[in-house]
């Protein structure tokens, strides 16, 4: 079986900085994406950040600029790191990754636990 486990959340002040983590374990054939999402409460569960295979990245609106993400291909591991946060920015952050098991499976979408963001004065 495939595991994501995210951590890195918790209180941080508005203006400050977090950095979140998400690494993949199991018997995995070769992650085609993995990014982030997060849900507030009230609040649909949106897409925050992704970066495929090479590189390429994609950030929801609302974080541009502020948000960086990135890949350690090697250790299957998502960064997320989270600066200039806001009180918006509050929200429980489930990671994601897009990958195949096995070089014939179709590619699967596996998510973590989720790991809460309080940005708070």
């Amino acid at each position: 079986q495939v595991q994501l486990v995210e951590s890195g959340g918790g209180l941080v002040q508005p203006g400050g900085s977090l950095r979140l983590s998400c690494a993949a374990s199991g018997i995995i054939f070769s992650i085609n994406a993995m990014g982030w999402y997060r849900q507030a409460p009230g609040k649909e569960r949106e897409l925050v950040a992704v970066i495929i295979t090479g590189g390429g990245t994609n950030y929801a609106d609302s974080v541009k600029g502020r948000f960086t993400i990135s890949r350690d291909n090697a250790n299957n591991t998502v960064y997320l790191q989270m600066n200039s946060l806001k009180p918006e920015d509050t929200a429980v952050y489930y990671c994601n990754a897009d990958l195949q098991r096995f070089r014939w499976a179709m590619t699967s979408r596996y998510w973590g636990q989720g790991t809460r963001v309080t940005v708070s004065s």
